[in-house]
């Protein structure tokens, strides 16, 4: 059963990730030759209005191809989950390759005196710089959409956690600068707090101990000190000696509109800082999961919340859909070639020099980051199989 929910979760991502190139390809009057779900073989198919929708024999990924000049390809992400734990704090970040044309043509096509010949009006490369960022960010942009409908049906649901203090622990620095129970902290190194997920993930991140500037509200007055994260007896990680009051607050309808947006900030800030973590040299590839893990993920999150009733099993479920597809959608967005980012990087660079960074050179760029993506998919299903044995 949690092949069938992994197998689902990956379809309903991956489509909404198109559907977003789709409709931006549409709005531009952009011609689609295909809609597909998976990769491979096609299993079937239909034409509907000059595109053909079809469903190929691996459930992992989807294409949406363009005309005859850009055909894009996704593959299924490639999260990375981080065993590395602050209170509850745990995730995952995805990546997605594009199987692309590497941002050249598909199709050299040349006329009869062997000059090139200009693209199809329908194509992708005929339309302006703008219209084909639009629809090369499409993709990641509705990620981040669906992620945030995923919050606010979370938070409107179960409500969320406030970053209100339940109790102050003797020994520690908050104790010592007058913080206390009722205290609702606001900002955390000058960055505004809205979660108690956000304090959490600051602690996480404060790894090597630093000191860290809070503000709390009090009676209606904010108050700035500074807390020195310290390890008593006993403990495993350096803390700064408050915890929550473990009660959801539930906002009503714009609410939660309001709060499942801070929810997705949330998740975008804790993609970027775990990629950070990756680049440092905190985590490395073995922390990684590919299609294999996530499956395995999935399976293990079904198998321990349907004892516990539909409810828990669905919210579980819930924040696992919502962790896929913020990551899958941050991502995309960075500079990595092969990737929306990496050809939004080119896009911008025509945009700014007025013409287009030659085909071939942009072509063998993304070439090489597919190869590189190719052998790290490669390597985290070898590390995810042996995880399994």
């Amino acid at each position: 059963m949690g092949i069938v929910i992994a197998i689902l979760l990956f379809s309903g991502i991956v489509i909404f990730h198109e559907l977003g190139h789709f409709l931006l390809a549409k709005a531009n009057k952009i011609h689609v030759d295909e809609f597909s779900l998976g990769l491979g073989p096609t299993l079937f198919g239909k034409v509907i209005g000059g595109t053909k929708f079809s469903l190929k024999l691996l459930p992992f990924g989807g294409a949406c191809m363009m005309g005859e000049d850009e055909a894009e390809e996704t593959p299924a992400p490639l999260p990375m989950e981080s065993h590395l734990h602050s209170a509850d704090a745990q995730g995952m970040y995805g990546m997605e390759g594009s199987a692309s044309d590497f941002g050249g043509e598909a199709i050299s096509r040349t006329s009869a005196d062997g000059a090139a010949a200009k693209p199809d009006e329908g194509s992708f490369n005929s339309k302006s710089v703008w219209a084909r960022i639009s629809v090369i960010a499409a993709g990641p942009i509705f990620n981040l959409i669906l992620a945030w409908i995923f919050c606010v049906i979370l938070v409107a649901w179960v409500g969320y956690r406030a970053p209100v203090i339940g109790e102050v622990s003797d020994g520690y620095s908050a104790k010592e600068q007058g913080i206390r129970a009722g205290d609702t902290i606001t900002g955390i190194n000058g960055k505004r707090i809205h979660l108690w997920n956000e304090i959490t993930l600051a602690n996480l991140m404060n790894s090597e101990g630093g000191e860290m500037e809070i503000t709390y509200l009090r009676d209606g007055k904010e108050t700035t000190v500074v807390l020195e994260p310290r390890a008593l007896e006993g403990d495993m990680n350096k803390r700064l000696g408050i915890t929550s009051t473990a009660e959801s607050v539930r906002p009503g309808f714009l609410g939660s509109l309001q709060y499942g947006a801070y929810t997705v900030r949330y998740w975008i800030h804790y993609t970027i800082d775990c990629l950070k973590m990756l680049i440092g040299g905190k985590v490395g590839i073995q922390d990684m999961s590919g299609p294999v893990g996530i499956v395995d993920a999935v399976d293990e999150t079904y198998q321990s919340s349907r004892s516990a009733g539909m409810k828990i099993l669905i919210l579980n479920l819930l924040n696992f859909a919502i962790l896929l597809t913020a990551n899958l959608g941050i991502m995309n967005l960075l500079p990595i070639p092969a990737l929306d980012g990496g050809r939004l990087v080119f896009l911008f660079v025509e945009a700014v020099r007025g013409k287009r960074v030659p085909p071939e050179k942009e072509g063998m760029v993304h070439f090489a980051g597919l190869a590189v993506l190719m052998v790290l998919m490669v390597v985290v299903m070898y590390n995810d199989i042996v995880k399994l044995l």
